[in-house]
Parts: structure tokens; C-alpha cells; sequence
């Protein structure tokens, strides 16, 4: 190969490397090339009654809700603030929808067919009211009252959890309706449904944060609230606009959680969905600092977590080694991050100068 071809791979090579999505699709890319060993038949593909199977679309759609939720998350880190009652927000969704839609039986002509307690585009429209009611609760204290984020969406997360259980006296409530199970385990042109409802949130997000200035005011406001206040970006009304954004992804992902497993689970559902969202986010590249954001890094991270949870299931380990992989991922996830341990990593191993002696 000639000189000036090798040169011009080895500057391809370098750019790829230093993408900020490179470590995370290399994490995917190893994650699936770990179960291409050691799980069988893990790429086969097989198409019945139209549509396909296999542990690759299980791991996409399984990962759907978790994607939608880091989309939202992205926005908040991204404007240095923290959501950790997207898993209340899923729970109350889900049962807002599964109680107004239920399913009564009745004969029509003899033949036995359940009937939504209401219709079900109202239920679904209030469902996804109830979820942009607390978005705007906690835009509310965080941007208009001014309390640490955290802070305000842990009222959140007991509250809006304990509200769910309220509503279904503790019980998982069961819905009887067919057309409400499309969303979460329907299927359109082979694929799952749920994909094409993440595709669409993502291409409008994307769309809004590329090709208009959203993106880059938000980003201002990550990297400095007060600079980004004096130079006339409206900060409250962006940090509230993210947080009512984070809990409709949520409340998104709450109807698809209560559509797949037809009922409406107040305590286990969404349950930690949050934490897994903010790893997701911050695997996709996303600074806990703000600034800075990546959509397509929160979903490669989405994707990254449950292809880790599918992997460990498969090989007949106990979830509990899910726990400690993640935990171990989080610490190294902050350790990249942190400014001091860069410091220190370059002190032990020192780049040697370009021009100098092999």
C-alpha cells in the first residue's frame, strides 16, 4: 500500500477513534460479539405471521421504554440537572391509562368482546396530562422556586409512586382491551411498534435540537446558567421546558411498559428505570457536569444496558451479577469523568513525543 494511502487510513482511523461515539458503539460492539460465542443462534432472525423474532428485536424492543427515558435525561444532564422520578412518572402514567381503559365484557350478537371503560385516545391523552403534570411540577422547582434538582424530583419520586399505589389500592390492575396492547407489543411492517414511536420521538428531538438554536441554548445554560442569563437565553424557561419534555418521554414509556404486560403495575413499575437512564446517558458520551449533550449516545447506551442484562439472563447467571456489572460500570463511568483521575492517568503513563527516540 503507498505511503499516502496509508497516511490517509491512519488519519480516518484517528478521527473514528476520537468520535465521541466510539467507546460506546465499541462497548456494543463487543457486548454482541460476546453473545455471537457463547449464545446460541443469538442473530437469527425468523419472520412468522409477518413479523420477525429473535434476540436481537427482543433487545431493541425490550429497550424502548429505557430509550425514550434517556432521550429525556439527556436534556436535563445536559442543563446540569438530574430527574430521578421518571420511574414514579412511568408508574403513574401506566395507571392513569390501564384504570380509564380497563376492558368490560359484553356479547355483541353472541360473541363475547371486552370494551374500553372510556375512549381510549381520551385515556391515553389524560394518561400522558398526568405525565406532563409532573414534568411541569418539577420544572416548577427547579426553575421557578430554585431548588437543587435532585432535591425536587425526589419529592417527585416518593410522591408520584406513592399517588399510583393510591389510585390502585396496592393492586396491579388488569386491562381487557385489545387495541391498548398495540403499543407496546403490536407490530407494523415486521418490526415491533415501539420502535417506530422511539424513532419518531428521536427524529423530532433531533430535529429540534440540530435545526433550530434549542440545541445550542441548552448547551449555553449546561455550561454556564448565569453567562447564558446575561447574554439573554431564557434560562428558567428552558430548564422547565426540559424537565416537562423528560416527564412526557416517561410517561411515553409508561404506556408501553403498561401495554406490554397488560396491566398497570404501581410498585414495580419504571422501578430504577431512572438510574438506568442516567447510565444510559452518561455511557453515550453525555457530561454529569452539563454542557454538551449526545441523543444517539443515550440510546447506544439504552441499548448497551439491556444487551448487558439480556447477555447475563442467557448465560444462566443470577440477576444479581446485573447489579454488581452495573455498579462497576457506573464507578468507571465517573472515573473517566473525573478531571483528577485524568491527571493522574497521564502522570503514571506519560505520552511519549511525537518526535522523539524510539
Amino acid at each position: 500500500m503507498a505511503p499516502s494511502a496509508i497516511s490517509a487510513l491512519s488519519s480516518v482511523v484517528a478521527r473514528l477513534v476520537r468520535h465521541p461515539l466510539a467507546r460506546p458503539a465499541a462497548a456494543l460492539a463487543l457486548l454482541l460479539l460476546l453473545d455471537l460465542l457463547l449464545v446460541p443462534d443469538f442473530f437469527r432472525l425468523t419472520l412468522r405471521d409477518g413479523h420477525l423474532y429473535g434476540s436481537v428485536i427482543d433487545i431493541v424492543n425490550r429497550a424502548a421504554p429505557l430509550m425514550l427515558a434517556a432521550l429525556g435525561m439527556t436534556l436535563v444532564i445536559a442543563t446540569r440537572g438530574i430527574d430521578i422520578s421518571v420511574g414514579a412518572v412511568v408508574a403513574i402514567s401506566g395507571t392513569v391509562a390501564a384504570m380509564l381503559i380497563g376492558g368490560t365484557l359484553t356479547i355483541d350478537h353472541g360473541v363475547p368482546r371486552y370494551v374500553s371503560n372510556m375512549p381510549m385516545a381520551w385515556a391515553l391523552c389524560l394518561a400522558m396530562g398526568a405525565a406532563l403534570l409532573c414534568g411541569a411540577w418539577n420544572g416548577l422547582l427547579v426553575a421557578g422556586l430554585g431548588l437543587q434538582p435532585i432535591v425536587a424530583t425526589l419529592i417527585l419520586m416518593v410522591a408520584g409512586r406513592g399517588l399510583a399505589q393510591l389510585l390502585t389500592d396496592g393492586q396491579i390492575v388488569t386491562v381487557y382491551y385489545q387495541p391498548f396492547f398495540f403499543i407496546g407489543g403490536g407490530y407494523l411492517l415486521g418490526l415491533p411498534f415501539a420502535l417506530y414511536l422511539v424513532a419518531a420521538v428521536y427524529i423530532v428531538t433531533a430535529l429540534l435540537m440540530r435545526k433550530t438554536a434549542l440545541g445550542l441554548f441548552i448547551e449555553a445554560v449546561g455550561i454556564n446558567p448565569v453567562a447564558a442569563r446575561l447574554a439573554g437565553v431564557r434560562t428558567a424557561t428552558l430548564v422547565f421546558f426540559v424537565y416537562l419534555f423528560c416527564s412526557a418521554c416517561a410517561g411515553l414509556a409508561g404506556l408501553m411498559i403498561s401495554s406490554n404486560i397488560k396491566s398497570a403495575d404501581a410498585n414495580n413499575a419504571g422501578m430504577l428505570l431512572e438510574l438506568d437512564a442516567i447510565l444510559a446517558v452518561t455511557l453515550g458520551g453525555t457530561s454529569l457536569a452539563g454542557g454538551k449533550f449526545s441523543l444517539p449516545g443515550g440510546v447506544l447506551g439504552a441499548l448497551i444496558i439491556q444487551t448487558l442484562t439480556y447477555t447475563i439472563y442467557s448465560l444462566g447467571w443470577p440477576p444479581e451479577v446485573n447489579m454488581v456489572l452495573k455498579s462497576v460500570v457506573v464507578f468507571m463511568v465517573c472515573l473517566s469523568q473525573s478531571p483528577q483521575a485524568g491527571r493522574l492517568w497521564r502522570r503514571l503513563f506519560p505520552r511519549r513525543a511525537s518526535g522523539g527516540a524510539a
